[in-house]
Parts: C-alpha cells; sequence; structure tokens
C-alpha cells in the first residue's frame, strides 16, 4: 500500500463524496482547487451515463463547484472508449440519452436499427416498450449486447426509479444474453479514466462512498482506495463487505493539506 503523500493522480466519484442532493459536501471546493494548485491530474467519475460531460460541468457550477469538462469522466465515455477500441467505426442501436449518444458519435460510430454491431443500453428516462423490443431482436439476430453501468435503480424526489441493470435483466430474461458492463464495478472504467490523463495505478488515488461499486472496483484495479461517508456507506454497510479500502475518511475535508504556520520567532 502506498502512502497518501505518493499519489500523484486522482479519480474520484461524484454523488456522495463532491455533492450530495446538488449540495457540494464541504471541502470538495477546497479539495479540487487544491489539486490545481497542486498540478495533480484528477477526473470527477460517475456511472450516470445520461448526461453530456458538458452537462454535467453545469451541473457542478450551480452546485458551486467548478470541474471543467474535460474533467469528467463518465460510463457512457468510458463504453464508448472501449468500443472504439474493439470495433473502430462500428455501428449501434442506442437505448439512451444525449450521454450515451453523443460519446459514441464523437468516437466515430454509427446509430443504426440495421443489423448493428451492438446493442448498447444506457440511463434514459423515456424507456420505450417498443425500443426494448427492437433491442431484444437485434441481440437474437446477433448483435452484440452492451451496458454503461448495472445500477438496477436511480434516486428521484419521489422515491427509486428503475435504471440501466433492470431494464438489462428484462433484456437478458428475454434474450438469454448477458451483457458486458462497462461501468463501475468494472475496473475496466478506472483503466480508461487512467488513461485519459496518463496515470498509473501504483500512484494513483481513487475516492468513493459506496463499497460494491467504487471500492471494489478500486480495489481490482490497484488504485490506492479511499471511502468517505458523506454518501450511502457507514460502518454497518462496510461490515457486510469482505474487503476493506485502504482508508475511511468522514469526508474530503479529511484530504485538505493544512497551511504550514508561519512563526513570528526571529
Amino acid at each position: 500500500m502506498i502512502d497518501r503523500g505518493e499519489i500523484e493522480c486522482w479519480l474520484t466519484d461524484m454523488d456522495g463524496v463532491l455533492v450530495h442532493e446538488n449540495h457540494p459536501v464541504p471541502g470538495a471546493s477546497a479539495l479540487l482547487q487544491q489539486w490545481r494548485d497542486q498540478g495533480k491530474p484528477y477526473l470527477v467519475l460517475t456511472n450516470n451515463s445520461i448526461f453530456t460531460p458538458r452537462d454535467l460541468s453545469a451541473r457542478l457550477k450551480a452546485s458551486g463547484l467548478d470541474v471543467p469538462e474535460d474533467r469528467i469522466w463518465t460510463s457512457a465515455l468510458a463504453t464508448a472508449d472501449f468500443l472504439a477500441s474493439q470495433m473502430p467505426g462500428g455501428s449501434a442501436f442506442v437505448i439512451g440519452e444525449a450521454g450515451i449518444t453523443t460519446a459514441l458519435h464523437e468516437a466515430g460510430f454509427i446509430m443504426t436499427e440495421t443489423s448493428p454491431d451492438y446493442v448498447v443500453i444506457g440511463e434514459t428516462r423515456n424507456y420505450s416498450f417498443e425500443a426494448i423490443t427492437k433491442a431484444i431482436r437485434l441481440i437474437v439476430a446477433g448483435s452484440r449486447f452492451i451496458v454503461t453501468n448495472p445500477d438496477a435503480t436511480g434516486p428521484s424526489a419521489d422515491g427509486p426509479l428503475p435504471a440501466t441493470g433492470a431494464v438489462a435483466a428484462l433484456i437478458t430474461k428475454a434474450t438469454g444474453r448477458e451483457p458486458y458492463v462497462v461501468g463501475k464495478p468494472n475496473p475496466m472504467m478506472f483503466r480508461s479514466a487512467m488513461n485519459k490523463i496518463g496515470a498509473h495505478s501504483e500512484n494513483t488515488g481513487m475516492i468513493g462512498d459506496r463499497m460494491d461499486t467504487d471500492i471494489i472496483a478500486g480495489i481490482e484495479a490497484g488504485l490506492h482506495t479511499i471511502l468517505v461517508l458523506t454518501g450511502i456507506s457507514d460502518q454497518a454497510e462496510i461490515d457486510k463487505y469482505p474487503f476493506r479500502p485502504d482508508e475511511i475518511l468522514d469526508s474530503v475535508a479529511d484530504l485538505l493539506e493544512s497551511e504550514p504556520i508561519e512563526s513570528d520567532e526571529i
């Protein structure tokens, strides 16, 4: 295990780590500024594939956090990066929003309903029975089945919403085909993020609030893992798992380095 002082690059989850219910977590803004001042490459990660980095940057700015869009890495970007490496210039039938469709277009993919190389399921708030039926038939006909992230539900003011993982389970039941899931807890998402900023696992730290995605993926990617207690995890949750993060902190404020105290003595 490396010492925290040896970490040269940072990956951090967004919701539950930097923001909570659209409000910045105390210390988050100062930590981002500290990384900028120290010239440490970093990326803010999210499994949400609905929004583009530009959308998320604007959302964070409205919450009081300054994160440029090139410092944001989503499961949609990771999915597009992965598919472009597998089949450059390929084609896809997509169920999802601007986050995944924009990422795939920018990666050189063609969107089609005619014999696509891939069926890609991302997050959306408008799942259509017709589109799901089309996805099922294309997968049965031979298209490869890809899912941006495994989250079964998402939050809303009125309670849980069905999310990508739930729709993927429906398609799996209908086709008998399991998807390849790119987002957390697949360490593939962390590896592609590190490639983007030129980081290496031996000197990169990962901050998250979930044991079942952030921490397990960080461990499997060989990163220094830090769990913060500002999201969904508490000690009872941590105790459920057979693995442990390298550090458990109350919040990202505990990562702030104190300024040296100047002495008045001569």
